[in-house]
């Protein structure tokens, strides 16, 4: 991967990871959104180009809507983070096309309603940190 990829998990993950780079599913199967996101922002730096570098699928009809598995995603970002990292939404539809765009699609055992996630990889510098 390299700077700007993003990562999806736990939606049509088949159809839409054949259009990926990677070309088919990550398969982390007994596995929800907390001990996923821990694994991946342990090592994963977000992109701080963008305005946003997590981004989470819209609850359909309610745009403001923030759902406890948003937060527990975001939280465990912040927590591995040494900066205040945004969350934005992405209307549904819009979601799906900008996912089959994504590096790779990982699918979990999440349940919650709207569990979907893209991450934009950013950069670590020289000196160890993101950039």
């Amino acid at each position: 991967m390299g700077r700007s990829d993003h990562v999806d998990s736990n939606f049509p993950a088949d159809s839409v990871a054949s259009t990926t780079v990677h070309g088919e599913v990550i398969r982390l199967d007994g596995t929800g959104i907390p001990e996923v996101a821990q694994a991946i922002f342990s090592v994963f730096p977000l992109d701080s180009f963008i305005e946003a570098p997590i981004q989470y699928m819209q609850v359909v009809g309610e745009p403001e809507t923030i759902l406890e598995v948003h937060k527990d995603l975001h939280k465990i970002a912040l927590e591995n983070a040494d900066r205040e990292w945004k969350m934005d939404s992405v209307e549904r539809q819009s979601f799906y096309e900008q996912s089959r765009k994504t590096y790779a699609v990982i699918a979990t055992a999440e349940r919650r309603p709207y569990g979907c996630f893209m991450i934009t990889k950013g950069v670590i510098g020289p000196d160890g940190k993101v950039m």
